[in-house]
């Protein structure tokens, strides 16, 4: 079925948030500086500490998304509670630095998780089902390109590409056993692919937090900038689900890509 003229300009919308400049530039902007000076000033063991706090954020997530995502609650996505939510927490990242992480983000991103399924649910997603929870939770990936990208494997459709058999295997398991087996390898596998792209932005997060001039109010508009960097995610990403449910994702791609 062709597209109306109203779906590709909800196309269009969903586009410029997908394909938005990344984190990396806002928060250079905010800063004044580039975010590369700002990797400098973190302790010489920043990556294993931020490794750890975004495995754990993705398990938290995930325990999050299956336990507790349902279809009950029908009201509009509060986008501007969720933000003042996460800013609260970013607070506490701004005033006590890198130690905080390990605390804060599992915090920021459960609230982020339920932001984006309220989105979910505004764009007619069905959270009963696990297709519908883990497409929440690959929203996490789709704020920063993994390592191994290279330019050509960049952008919203290679990053679906990327994270499709470890979702459809993730998938699979939970309706066939349920969440019983959180060490089941199909989990382990979906939380490292997106724990391996969510690290990126965390990274970047880390980093700004570490600024000196930054402090408590700097951390907060920071995490603030954060949560609102992948609601913009979740909503472009739920509007493409939307119209592939009613056109069929080949079609979509297509008009998607004209644009």
């Amino acid at each position: 079925m062709a597209l109306s003229e109203n779906d590709i300009r909800e196309l269009r919308v969903a586009k410029e948030l997908l394909e938005d400049p990344s984190l990396t530039a806002k928060i250079g902007s905010l800063l004044g500086t580039p975010i590369e000076i700002a990797f400098d000033k973190l302790p010489k063991n920043w990556s294993v500490a931020v490794n750890d706090a975004t495995k754990k954020s993705i398990e938290k997530a995930l325990d999050v998304a299956i336990w507790t995502m349902d279809q009950s609650e029908q009201t509009p996505p509060s986008n501007w509670w969720h933000k003042f939510a996460v800013g609260t927490t970013g607070a506490a990242g701004g005033f006590f630095g890198l130690p905080a992480l390990a605390i804060e983000l599992p915090v920021s991103t459960t609230i982020m998780l339920r932001s984006i399924a309220d989105i979910a649910r505004s764009e007619g997603e069905d959270l009963r089902f696990p297709d519908g929870k883990l497409q929440c939770i690959q929203v996490l990936a789709l704020g920063g390109n993994s390592k191994s990208d290279n330019g050509a494997e960049a952008g919203y459709f290679a990053a679906r590409a990327a994270l499709a058999k470890a979702l459809s295997e993730a998938t699979s398991h939970l309706a066939e056993k349920g969440f019983a087996q959180k060490g089941a390898p199909a989990l382990i596998k979906l939380i490292a692919k997106v724990a391996s792209r969510f690290s990126i932005v965390v990274s970047e997060k880390a980093a700004a937090q570490a600024v000196p001039i930054v402090g408590a109010a700097g951390g907060a508009f920071i995490n603030t900038m954060f949560i609102g960097h992948f609601q913009d995610m979740g909503r472009g990403h739920f509007i493409v689900r939307r119209l592939e449910r009613t056109h069929g994702p080949e079609e979509v791609r297509r008009i998607y890509d004209s644009l």
